[in-house]
């Protein structure tokens, strides 16, 4: 009766702990206050939290660093998908990447409000700041893409991305510690590119930004076209 009852407490605290994550509280790549903190804000002990943890790191949303703390790697839940892609998983989700962000881009392009662009400016500048760490880096990546997406004022395509991140995120820190890198200064121009392309509404150009830079990344993992 006992394990019941803190399941159902572990169950509640992670759907709480999701919920935050998805308003806001925390954005991607943000690392989570300790047990001790969170505790007294789920109304639970810490074993609680730590099970609410564990379920939602199994469920890709967190992932625990030994010595670090605990990071969300995903703002939603994403089911049943391998935390380790084989390489043609990999290939599928940059081609998906292409259909989803070059239309965002266009339509970012198109519609972005002036917060929406000074979001992405400053997502640009955090990015070149995260490139000693491989997972910061990545973190800061993904949450400037997902700041372009979110300009097209498109929740589809947003949710989308979100849905992606988790396989993505892996796969990305993969390809960098294999040695698999993009040339630094093409790839750090590119995304300026873009940003300038949607700051001066030229939609198509943006689609083409982010077109050839899905590209050069599927180049870099070595994957032929499918198609091609």
């Amino acid at each position: 009766m006992v394990e019941v009852q803190r399941a159902s407490l572990a169950d509640r605290a992670a759907d709480a702990l999701l919920e935050r994550i998805r308003s806001g509280e925390w954005p991607l790549g943000a690392r989570l206050p300790g047990e001790t903190t969170l505790g007294p804000q789920l109304g639970v002990g810490r074993s609680t939290v730590r099970e609410a943890i564990r379920q939602l790191s199994g469920r890709g949303v967190l992932e625990s660093r030994q010595g670090a703390g605990v990071f969300v790697t995903a703002l939603e839940v994403v089911d049943d998908w391998d935390a380790v892609l084989r390489r043609a998983g990999i290939a599928a989700v940059i081609e998906a990447r292409i259909a989803i962000e070059s239309e965002a881009a266009a339509l970012a392009a198109e519609r972005r409000p002036p917060q929406a662009l000074r979001a992405i400016r400053r997502e640009l500048a955090e990015r070149l700041r995260h490139r000693e760490s491989t997972e910061g880096h990545v973190d800061a990546d993904m949450r400037f893409h997902r700041a372009v997406i979110a300009a097209s004022g498109n929740p589809v395509l947003l949710e989308l991305f979100d849905a992606f991140v988790p396989r993505l995120r892996r796969a990305m820190i993969d390809m960098l510690r294999l040695g698999r890198h993009l040339d630094e200064a093409a790839d750090g121009s590119a995304h300026a590119e873009l940003v300038e392309a949607i700051a001066a509404r030229d939609a198509e150009e943006a689609r083409r930004l982010s077109r050839t830079h899905l590209d050069a990344l599927k180049d870099a993992l070595r994957i032929p076209r499918s198609g091609h």
